[in-house]
């Protein structure tokens, strides 16, 4: 009798699996009102979620798993939202096992065996629903495709945060940096990443494929994405660089159909210009610190004469933080002057008329410098989301770059603001640490000098 390969067992073992889970789920499906592929009540996910947990076989399992979220897939928004309801009220911690734990660590103690017992009891039952629905072909992509629906309704359905909880609990697990891979994007990447490239860019649109070639394909140009071993063809986040031999001050200039690419070998700056985050289901969940790191790393290997490395980024909530600022009677940041000098930002094309401009400058830089560095939240956290992740990755505050972008939409959200952050290769770890640890934000002197500088003065001192 032949021996089955090494090489080919793993393919043998798949389709076995596969026809196991197929067949699976042609006998759970029969007798059902819809298709094996047609969508499922509220009832039947319910019915379907508890038998899923109840049962042991793994083929069995697959097959359970992968129905239900077919069946999920396939039905109303109305049946999905109450089957996300129901997992709130029907999936929680199983109440009389968590009594009978607590019993147990009442008359035994705290012992490693009664604290596991408390703590398995104490684990939502969805939990392990989300784990086994994991299971099937394409899990993973489903339950992000989930959680997104969850994080939709999460406003208008408050009940549903402790679901929304679990899912962050697992995905920190399965989408942590060490799963990530990181791939450089060009060209000849295949189309139907390139299109998702199109399609995501959050930060500065791309209009056509002639605008993504322009992107990608110069000797002056990288991208760079984040891969999921689950998710193939999904980049969950991608970086876009252009290589310079300046720090920029303008998104412009940088993005212009017709400039003259340099070649990269005479590049000393890496200018990482948009950073992008694909999936929505994803959101809030953190893929870990350095991932700029990373990519910086793979540059200079590529590079070793690269030595600059910065981004040019957008500050999406200064404006709506500065309309509140100025609406405020008591302002910790601007004075009535200031105020008066900022009813200019209010005129239709403020920023094309060139004394405006000289007396809103120092005025609205200072606001910002004030923004980046001390506004927090009632958490103590940074107001800026930008300024979280770059922060978060270890880079500084280098500086505040007026009107780098007159776009429509960085006029309405930053008043034309964009920012560099630096990324020090010696200073990463220490930056990250201080931040993470005590919240300090490392920030150019140019820019703290500002913090104790008011704005006012500034305008005195310009005077004469």
């Amino acid at each position: 009798m032949a021996t089955l390969g090494f090489e080919r067992a793993p393919a043998f073992l798949s389709n076995l699996l596969n026809t196991l889970t197929e067949r699976g789920r042609s006998l759970l499906m029969l007798g059902r009102s819809g298709s094996p592929t047609g969508a499922l009540s509220e009832n039947e996910m319910i019915e379907l979620g508890e038998t899923l947990l109840s049962r042991r076989g793994e083929a069995t399992g697959v097959a359970l798993a992968q129905t239900l979220l077919a069946g999920y897939a396939a039905a109303s928004q109305t049946e999905r939202l109450a089957f996300l309801k129901a997992l709130a009220d029907l999936f929680g911690p199983d109440q009389k096992l968590v009594e009978e734990a607590m019993d147990a660590v009442r008359t035994n103690g705290f012992s490693a065996e009664t604290i596991n017992a408390l703590h398995e009891a104490a684990e939502p039952r969805r939990q392990e629903l989300i784990r086994r629905l994991n299971l099937a072909p394409g899990g993973t992509a489903a339950l992000v495709r989930m959680r997104e629906a969850l994080l939709s309704n999460m406003s208008e359905y408050p009940q549903l945060q402790p679901v929304d909880s679990d899912f962050v609990h697992l995905f920190a697990s399965w989408f942590n940096r060490g799963f990530l891979v990181l791939q450089r994007i060009d060209w000849t990447t295949p189309a139907n990443i390139l299109e998702k490239i199109i399609r995501y860019e959050a930060v500065h649109a791309i209009k056509n494929w002639d605008d993504l070639r322009n992107r990608l394909a110069p000797p002056d140009r990288r991208c760079y994405g984040f891969f999921h071993p689950q998710l193939v063809d999904e980049p969950l986040i991608f970086v876009e660089v252009a290589l310079t031999k300046e720090i920029p001050a303008a998104i412009a200039p940088l993005l212009e159909m017709d400039r003259a690419p340099i070649m990269a070998s005479q590049a000393t700056t890496a200018v990482f210009y948009s950073i992008s985050n694909t999936q929505r289901g994803l959101g809030g969940i953190s893929f870990g610190n350095f991932l700029i790191k990373q990519v910086v790393e793979d540059l200079k290997r590529e590079l070793p004469d690269l030595n600059t490395f910065v981004t040019l980024s957008p500050v999406p909530g200064f404006a709506n933080w500065l309309k509140r600022e100025r609406a405020a009677d008591e302002s910790t940041v601007l004075d009535a002057n200031d105020k008066d000098v900022l009813a200019l930002i209010d005129q239709p094309g403020w920023f094309e008329d060139a004394e405006m401009t000289e007396k809103v400058r120092p005025v609205l830089l200072a606001a910002a410098a004030h923004y980046l560095v001390e506004a927090r939240n009632s958490r103590g956290r940074l107001l800026d989301p930008v300024a979280r992740f770059h922060l978060g990755n270890g880079a500084r505050l280098e500086r505040l770059n007026f009107l780098g972008d007159t776009s429509a939409k960085a006029m309405q959200q930053s008043h034309g603001l964009m920012v560099n952050y630096l990324y020090a290769l010696d200073d990463i770890e220490s930056n990250h640490e201080a931040f993470a640890e005590k919240g300090t934000v490392a920030a150019a002197s140019s820019i703290r000098k500002m913090l104790r500088i008011k704005p006012h003065v500034l305008n005195t001192n310009s005077a004469g």
